[in-house]
């Protein structure tokens, strides 16, 4: 029965090409690229799915939680001077006496309520707050909500950040997001070379139908959005179990781990009136607040009292949208001395960049913009895994539905370029494990298999 040319629908020929000479060798990847993007595609595209609805969600539960929580963040009339901070704790705290203040963000901009986060209350979960937020003019409580985060995630954001970082599971869950960022750069890095390489003919979407026309919107599609995926990808895996542990130690041995303000109170009253939990001390936190004021530290920014008789308190700036704002400096209790200072503009280079990462990834660095952007790349990322898993039903003929790429691929490769590309895989692969482990199996598998049809080729007397 006749079919149709295999290259003018399939990725690659049915057979092995001959092997190329060294001079090809970057010709003789592609198959090798193309097999890995075909499986590491169908296997991580569920996750990645998962992982691009939720992501969708998040970038705009950003905007959404200002609409949903404005009684809370806002204030009904701006006017007439603010009260001093120690007042509008006074208030929070005769609402809710329970728990322990925790940290302090003065009302930042001339319509927003001041919040006073407590922690130990019942019924909060570990790890949040309890947000109270006061009318900086009048004292007035306009509610409480839970909060999680530096960046002061309410419940609706906390609800869908979770759903996108755990799915809601734990720890367990934290698995599935650095599995799919972990695989997500090797099949959004793997894409654009594939489609590059083939010829300008054979990338056109104008004017064809069928398999051809889903192959081109997915190339296209995907070569433009290819950056986008590896900053996400890069970006995503800073924070998560194992991955984001080893880059926090990478750092660390290079002196590139993000600094903190010392909050140890200096001088020879350190201590004396300091208690852990808020007790009286000689300064309070109008004082703190003028004495970073002095430092340059404006709004916004978060003051944490003292955790213990030896500490200090430190006030820091919150803001991480551009520019940033990360200056912090640390106040002794007894006297209202300025003990530490700590510039953003100090940091080491690599704890810059994750910070703007992060910032950029949560879709806060640059406001709405950043927001539409990431939508975007979530938007892109789901119909790319549509047009994929539709290509894989277009492929298929009869028994043949679904046929992968060829074995043997990486036979063809020529030693002095395979040997130092498995050695620089293996490495990266131990430093990202849920990369490396899966790698390692499906390559395991797949070399059983190919032995496996080898074996029974042999019996029949043909060649696999």
């Amino acid at each position: 029965m006749p079919t149709a040319s295999p290259t003018a629908t399939d990725e690659a020929p049915r057979h092995p090409a001959p092997a190329p000479s060294s001079s090809d060798s970057l010709a003789a990847l592609r198959p090798l690229i193309l097999r890995l993007h075909f499986y590491a595609g169908a296997v991580v595209a569920p996750f990645l799915l998962v992982a691009a609805v939720t992501g969708f969600l998040y970038a705009g539960a950003v905007q959404a939680e200002k609409l949903v929580y404005a009684h809370e963040l806002t204030v009904d009339d701006v006017g007439g001077a603010e009260l001093p901070v120690s007042r509008q704790v006074a208030a929070a705290r005769r609402a809710h006496p329970e728990g322990t203040v925790f940290a302090v963000r003065p009302s930042p901009a001339a319509d927003a309520t001041t919040r006073v986060l407590l922690s130990g209350v019942e019924g909060v979960a570990a790890g949040h707050t309890l947000a109270v937020f006061v009318d900086p003019y009048t004292g007035e409580v306009r509610g409480a909500l839970e909060q999680y985060g530096s960046t002061g995630a309410l419940p609706l954001r906390t609800w869908i950040d979770e759903l996108h970082r755990d799915l809601h599971l734990g720890e367990t869950g934290r698995l599935y997001s650095e599995f799919a960022a972990s695989w997500l750069w090797v099949i959004a890095g793997g894409g654009p070379v594939l489609w590059f390489s083939r010829r300008r003919a054979l990338r056109a979407v104008r004017g064809t139908t069928g398999r051809r026309r889903t192959l081109g919107l997915h190339g296209t599609v995907g070569a433009w959005a290819a950056v986008g995926f590896l900053f996400l990808s890069a970006t995503g895996l800073t924070w998560s179990t194992y991955a984001g542990a080893n880059i926090s130690e990478l750092r660390a041995s290079l002196g590139q781990a993000t600094p903190s303000v010392s909050a140890t109170a200096g001088g020879e009253h350190a201590g004396h009136g300091a208690a852990a939990g808020g007790a009286e001390r000689a300064v309070g936190l109008d004082e703190v607040l003028a004495a970073a004021r002095e430092k340059g530290l404006t709004d916004p920014v978060e003051i944490v009292p003292p955790a213990g008789a030896d500490s200090a308190y430190v006030v820091k700036q919150v803001q991480r949208s551009w520019p940033e704002k990360q200056d912090s400096v640390a106040v002794d209790p007894a006297t209202g001395e300025v003990t530490d200072v700590l510039r953003f503009a100090d940091y080491p280079l690599l704890a810059k960049l994750t910070r703007w990462g992060i910032d950029l990834h949560t879709g806060i660095l640059f406001g709405p913009a950043n927001q539409i952007a990431l939508m975007l790349l979530a938007l892109a990322l789901v119909l790319l895994i549509v047009w994929g898993y539709r290509m894989w039903w277009q492929r298929g003929r009869g028994p043949a539905f679904g046929r992968p790429v060829p074995r043997g691929a990486w036979q063809r490769v020529p030693p002095q370029f395979l040997v130092p590309a498995a050695a620089a895989v293996a490495a990266l692969g131990w430093f990202v494990p849920l990369l490396g482990l899966p790698l390692a199996a499906f390559l395991a598998l797949d070399v059983l298999l190919g032995e496996a049809a080898h074996r029974r080729a042999r019996r029949r007397g043909a060649p696999s």
